[in-house]
């Protein structure tokens, strides 16, 4: 039977051991539904995994692994999204290995990226699926490296094989970063971290006392798909539903089907996701929606803003949506993910502030209709961890109200980058100056952000900033206003960044035009003039360059987010030259 509600668990010091608990307990309740959508408009093939047969298989995988490798040795995980990737990630982790969460080669403007994670992880094995398994072959050829099929792994290959007791403190798995052209960072986590993470975004969205089904269509080698579509159903025996990013992508509507098939749903986007939605599901496919039983949908991995929840909500209303079920949250993989988070079922936190102040580092109220008004969402409280506001330079701990850098203690940070012990110790052992204010070591973000009223509101990135005569300008700010000021310009599909100038820093705005709006229709000058004209009204900033590139150019990271960094190295390498620019 496949009751509702699981039982409670006792804490096990890794994932495999809860595996092998809900076997033991509940073999038949469902643990993962794959739901794969082989035609354009398939309602959807699912596929499902009981605690009894995952633990086969992943004992199946895990005996096959420990075969080809020794422990402590990596795992690379390129299989496509789906049951095959979750035995292979468990299985590496039962038999003592690092896994390596990435995926198959052919990801769009991935390769690069696949390839240095690979040369800097230099796994022993390499896990794929059988239809994938000639071009994994051929990207490895050239790699002293084994590569196996896991679909192709007998059931009986687990035979008696029982995982060893695992030592919380070891390596579990590497997250890579999914930042900027810098080398890749693999960030160690280890067995205790995952653990706890799950465990403190189950109980930062409720989900450790109310029987949710996690539903996902994130990649799970991002580390928000990694933690609540697999850590933490696995922590509290949930059932976890999951389909792939692309059919997410090609068919919105999917996601919000399987909203409303699962009662009290709980899952995760990006912030773009929310807006994609709203714009693209047609009357026609909310007909059949009921989306009255959804638990909670987490919004987080890039700025959360206010203006998509209000349209999304207003968008599925008439569904039965609630609007109290939008959680802000903020997290990174360096603390495994998860650090803050909105509870489910409270208003969302808003706040209006002082664009000047803030250019000074304060966080001053303003009014809300005021047009030179920042207008930011809040994030919540920790789960589960502590967070301190510090000053990047001088290392003091900055009271509420003050931007700074946000730094984060707790059982979840990861123990540092894999062989690259500077900059571990740089970003991981940061102290206060005061340490009073906070002892021990902290997670040095690299995000900016302040406290207001016990929500934590994430400001900027550090290194993101755009400093023009003094002032600091977020470019996401930036972004904001110069999307909304002309139709024509694609929604979180552009990047402002600041470029040397010979009188002081200049600002560049890179666009994408919108899908719907072919260039041919587009009066670029107007367009240019319009941008700018809000820029200068809005931010008091004169914009050197507005460049305007079709949909797609605008370089993304392995997560979604629209890379910054990248854009400016492009422009500044002449890659722009041939576009529209004003």
């Amino acid at each position: 039977m496949d009751s509702r509600r699981p039982p409670l668990a006792p804490v096990f010091r890794s994932l495999p051991e809860y595996v092998r608990h809900w076997a033991e307990t509940t073999p038949d309740r469902r643990a993962f539904t794959c739901v794969d959508h082989p035609a354009p408009h398939s309602r959807g093939v699912h596929r499902t995994l009981t605690w009894r047969r995952l633990d086969l298989r992943m004992r199946a995988m895990a005996a096959r692994l420990a075969a080809e490798a020794e422990p402590g040795e990596r795992v690379a995980v390129l299989c496509p999204q789906g049951t095959d990737y979750i035995t292979a990630f468990l299985g590496a982790l039962a038999a003592g290995l690092v896994a390596v969460p990435l995926y198959p080669p052919g990801l769009p403007g991935q390769g690069d990226r696949l390839s240095a994670v690979l040369a800097d992880a230099r796994p022993e094995v390499v896990v794929t699926a059988g239809h994938a398994l000639a071009e994994v072959r051929e990207l490895c050829e050239n790699r002293d490296v084994k590569v196996v099929a896991g679909d192709q792994v007998p059931d009986a290959t687990a035979g008696d094989w029982q995982p060893g007791t695992l030592d919380a403190e070891a390596v579990a798995y590497l997250q890579y970063t999914s930042g900027s052209t810098r080398t890749p960072a693999g960030v160690e986590i280890t067995h205790a971290n995952g653990v706890a993470n799950a465990r403190q975004a189950l109980a930062a969205y409720g989900a450790d006392v109310h029987p949710v089904t996690c539903v996902g269509w994130l990649p799970l080698y991002h580390d928000m798909g990694l933690v609540l579509s697999v850590a933490a159903p696995v922590v509290r025996g949930l059932l976890s539903v999951l389909m792939d990013p692309v059919a997410f992508l090609h068919e919105p509507v999917r996601w919000l089907r399987l909203l409303a098939a699962h009662p009290r749903a709980l899952s995760a986007a990006p912030n773009f996701a929310y807006d994609y939605c709203a714009a693209t599901v047609t009357e026609a496919q909310k007909a059949d929606l009921r989306l009255d039983g959804v638990f909670a949908l987490i919004n987080g991995s890039e700025p959360v803003r206010a203006g998509t929840a209000d349209r999304f909500h207003a968008a599925f209303a008439a569904q039965g949506l609630l609007p109290e079920t939008h959680c802000p949250s903020y997290g990174l993989a360096e603390a495994t993910v998860f650090v803050s988070a909105a509870r489910p079922w409270q208003p969302l936190r808003r706040f209006a502030l002082d664009r000047d102040a803030l250019a000074t580092g304060k966080a001053l109220p303003a009014r809300p209709d005021d047009p030179r008004a920042v207008l930011l969402t809040g994030c919540g409280a920790p789960a589960g961890q502590r967070v301190r506001i510090a000053d990047p330079v001088s290392r003091e701990a900055l009271a509420e109200g003050e931007v700074g850098e946000i730094w984060v203690q707790g059982p979840n940070v990861g123990r540092g980058y894999r062989n690259q012990e500077p900059q571990t110790q740089r970003v991981f052992g940061a102290v206060l100056a005061d340490v009073a204010a906070g002892p021990g070591k902290w997670l040095r973000t690299g995000d900016l952000g302040t406290v207001l009223d016990g929500q934590l509101i994430v400001t900027g990135r550090l290194k993101d900033l755009i400093v023009v005569d003094g002032r600091n300008h977020y470019p996401q700010d930036v972004e904001a206003t110069a999307q909304d000021a002309h139709p024509a310009v694609r929604r979180d599909r552009l990047a402002a960044f600041g470029v040397p100038g010979g009188s002081g820093e200049r600002v560049i705005v890179v666009a994408e035009h919108a899908r719907a709006v072919p260039l041919a229709d587009i009066d670029v000058p107007a367009l240019v003039r319009t941008v700018r004209a809000a820029v200068s009204a809005r931010h008091g900033l004169r914009l050197s360059d507005v460049v305007l590139v079709p949909p797609g150019t605008v370089p993304r990271t392995s997560s979604g987010k629209v890379s910054r960094a990248l854009t400016r190295d492009r422009y500044l390498a002449g890659a722009y030259a041939t576009e529209v620019a004003g």
